[in-house]
């Protein structure tokens, strides 16, 4: 869509020091927006296509940065070559966890000795292939500069 097809679709005049031949993207945000246009379920706005092309990308073909706000978002990644068989998440950073709730004697006694509860940071898990969780993962090299990271929709 044009920026002056755009306009003319919410039914503004486009500024004379605009290009309406210019060529983007209407852009629908339905995560929480604020409805802008009653043809439409959440806020719209133009993008010019080159903005658009460096800030969307298909999922399938994120980077790790992607991946990571989407960790951060509480959401599960996968790298497209994991075929479904592997999995990231993140807990969440935990504060005065109690003691009971802690599964390892050594950190169970830390926690007890701090007046029965700790902080607990923000980790990683891993869902692999055997079907068991990697507590604390870090990503490898190839993890980090791998552009195929993907976000699962469960």
């Amino acid at each position: 869509m044009t920026r002056g097809e755009y306009n003319e679709y919410r039914g503004w005049k486009i500024p004379e020091n605009e290009d309406p031949k210019e060529q983007g993207y209407l852009v629908e945000y339905v995560d929480g927006g604020k409805p802008c246009d009653e043809r439409h379920a959440g806020y719209i706005s133009w993008s010019p296509a080159c903005v658009f092309k460096d800030a969307y990308r298909p999922n399938g073909n994120l980077t790790f940065g992607d991946a990571l706000t989407a960790l951060k978002l509480g959401k599960k990644v996968s790298r497209s070559g994991w075929n479904d068989l592997q999995y990231v998440v993140a807990q969440a950073q935990s504060t005065n966890t109690e003691a009971s709730k802690i599964w390892n004697p050594y950190n169970k006694a830390h926690a007890e000795k701090l007046g029965g509860s700790i902080d607990v940071a923000p980790y990683c898990t891993l869902k692999t292939v055997q079907d068991t969780l990697a507590m604390g993962w870090t990503p490898s090299t190839g993890d980090l500069f791998a552009n195929d990271w993907t976000v699962i929709d469960t």
